[in-house]
């Protein structure tokens, strides 16, 4: 997280709502030799207290779940470089903005059989994004071929006790200043989803009643 905290004014609400959207993050606990890392889809609860995802048993985040541990999943967002000529002002320098929620809390394995469920409702989630498309539903698979493959991955669960989140999208510039690089991100900016990140800059400035903060 950047630690300025200008940055770090969406509410828990906002953060969550992100996290939740996105269903898609980078998990990391600590190894005996650095970090561990996997990229994992995940379901959080409405209350934002419980992460539920699964892993390849062979994972080696799975492997050291001999007990819960730490970990933290990292959900990133929209991102680009920003040119200081972009800012239509003297004396800047380059940055990058971004939106990134981090989510904090104790990882461990769960009851095996509880896979088949977290499976349905991970996958029930996802497809509904997708109407009118037919859900797929894991009744569709052949018999024996679904419990085969569940022999394969493990259910974990975290329970989420931090969310924070940097929105990093120049609100410590004046307004003109920051909607001018809002404009060159959106026509000009390389990254992930610079139109998206370009919106988030331009609203950057307005509280949730569209008044100026």
């Amino acid at each position: 997280m950047h630690p300025n905290p200008i940055f770090h004014d969406a509410d828990f609400s906002r953060n969550l709502g992100f996290a939740r959207e996105r269903g898609f993050g980078v998990l990391a606990v600590n190894g005996a030799d650095g970090p561990l890392i996997s990229h994992v889809p995940f379901l959080v609860n409405a209350e934002g207290t419980r992460a539920e995802l699964h892993l390849v048993r062979s994972n080696p985040i799975a492997r050291a779940l001999k007990e819960p541990v730490a970990a933290r999943i990292a959900v990133v967002g929209g991102d680009s470089y920003i040119s200081p000529d972009w800012y239509g002002v003297p004396d800047q320098v380059p940055t990058w903005n971004y939106v990134a929620v981090h989510l904090t809390g104790m990882l461990e394995l769960r009851p095996q059989e509880e896979l088949q469920d977290l499976l349905d409702r991970q996958s029930a989630a996802y497809e509904e994004r997708l109407l009118p498309k037919e859900p797929w539903k894991t009744a569709k698979m052949s018999d024996g071929v679904m419990d085969k493959m569940m022999r394969m991955i493990v259910p974990c669960r975290m329970q989420v006790t931090g969310i924070d989140g940097t929105w990093k999208l120049g609100q410590n510039k004046p307004d003109e200043v920051r909607l001018a690089a809002a404009d060159h991100v959106s026509a000009h900016g390389f990254g992930a989803e610079t139109t998206i990140l370009s919106a988030l800059m331009q609203g950057a400035g307005k509280d949730e009643r569209g008044h100026s903060k």
